[in-house]
């Protein structure tokens, strides 16, 4: 038998205990901050295979003055990042499979069919917020290094698993463990691409907008100025220059992507009485970050738009609106269409499906974009179902966890080499 055969094999044969393991995993609730007892299990598991296991707290007295650096938290204590490492023999390529574990939270549950952290699994789906965002594809990794390790195959070059936090937020996780020194020839990052290949990514930036108006009673509101129509205008200005913005991206990658580059507005507040005119109106949003531009580049754009408002409303030549930039920053990063990584995991994906993968530009930001500004290459490649990321009843198709822990273990074999 061949190792691609003996490795589909190994992975059938052990899929009820991966499914048990990963039903095992999206019950833990780890939201931001309640990380720890499920790193424990990972680093329990990195050890049972016998990776030289690395688990800390990240300090973020020593990420304060790294300009990639975006939090919102004041320390991290009570979530830890494990790192395994899998020492090849030599003369390989090294390898990043980089996984976060933070979910974000789960809403409104009367939304939900099945409770949020449940695990079950209906119709061949297992259901659980953080399953498709992205445990399923950090089950996918582990899978393909366990599969691997079992059949006694020896790498050339390393592995190193990362199981890390904080990528819902801003990467912090992922930088802590660039800054300690865990870096490789390429990076995969099996987000919820439901398994088409992302070369490239997106980053995202967080804005706060502070729009002023005058406040009235609102019998006599002709005798104020509603920061609330004002908040209008300035949203009128956003969706315009989002509509710019895109129409000057020229990448055929994101051909199939409604909005590329979206400025999304997800908060607005405002206003203390029913009675009165709002004097003030606080809109807190994110604007896409294109591959090819800096965080700073799409910075400009959204400040230059909002000064422009002067030019259409004198009020905001007197009070122009304040403008933010706070809690999280998602880096874009991206390859070439003609990097050895990218052809490298097309090989094995058709080694798998018998067919081309569809190749992409992802709509929102990762860990990736982090890697790239480290000189690692870095692509997105994953089980998870796209549009459920975030939403209410957030489940993954079983049979994609598999074809893509398939998939990577066929990768790691050719990007690593290995001893016959």
């Amino acid at each position: 038998m061949s190792l691609p055969d003996e490795i589909r094999t190994f992975i059938r044969a052990h899929r009820d205990d991966y499914t048990r393991l990963l039903q095992d995993w999206v019950r833990d609730a780890t939201l931001s901050g309640q990380e720890a007892a499920h790193q424990a299990k990972i680093r329990d598991l990195y050890q049972s295979l016998g990776l030289d296991t690395d688990y800390w707290e990240v300090d973020i007295a020593a990420l304060r003055d790294n300009p990639l650096f975006n939090s919102h938290r004041q320390d991290f204590t009570g979530s830890p990042n494990v790192v395994g490492t899998w020492k090849g023999s030599g003369g390989g390529r090294s390898l990043i499979l980089n996984g976060h574990v933070d979910v974000v939270p789960e809403g409104d549950h009367a939304q939900w069919e099945q409770p949020p952290y449940s695990g079950e699994i209906l119709d061949g789906c297992l259901y659980g917020r953080g399953v498709t965002d992205m445990k399923g594809g950090n089950m996918a990794s582990f899978i393909a290094v366990s599969t691997l390790k079992s059949l006694g195959v020896k790498l050339k070059g390393d592995v190193i698993l990362q199981s890390v936090i904080e990528e819902e937020a801003g990467g912090a996780g992922t930088l802590a463990a660039l800054e300690r020194g865990y870096r490789a020839d390429a990076a995969l990052i099996p987000e919820p691409s439901e398994q088409m290949i992302f070369p490239r990514q997106q980053g995202s930036r967080w804005f706060r907008l502070r729009v002023v108006g005058i406040k009235a009673h609102g019998g006599t509101r002709y005798e104020g100025v509603s920061a609330l129509e004002k908040a209008m205008s300035v949203l009128e200005a956003l969706q315009e220059l989002e509509k710019r913005r895109n129409d000057e991206l020229e990448d055929p990658l994101y051909d199939g992507v409604p909005i590329p580059l979206p400025i999304n507005v997800g908060r607005i507040a405002g206003g203390d009485w029913p009675s009165s005119v709002p004097d003030e109106i606080t809109l807190e949003g994110r604007v896409g970050v294109g591959p090819g531009e800096t965080v700073a580049d799409a910075q400009r754009d959204v400040e230059s738009a909002l000064a422009a408002l002067a030019e259409r409303d004198s009020w905001f030549g007197e009070h122009p609106v304040d403008i933010e930039w706070f809690g999280a920053c998602w880096q874009p990063g991206g390859i070439a269409t003609d990097d050895p990584l990218l052809d490298m995991l097309s090989t094995a994906y058709r080694e798998v499906h018998g067919e081309s993968p569809r190749i992409q530009a992802s709509p929102w930001g990762t860990d990736g974009g982090l890697m790239t500004q480290y000189g690692i290459p870095a692509l997105v490649f994953g089980p998870g179902i796209t549009r459920l990321a975030h939403f209410p009843n957030e489940h993954i198709r079983l049979d994609d966890v598999f074809d893509v822990a398939e998939i990577i273990a066929l990768a790691v074999l050719r990007w690593c080499g290995h001893d016959e």
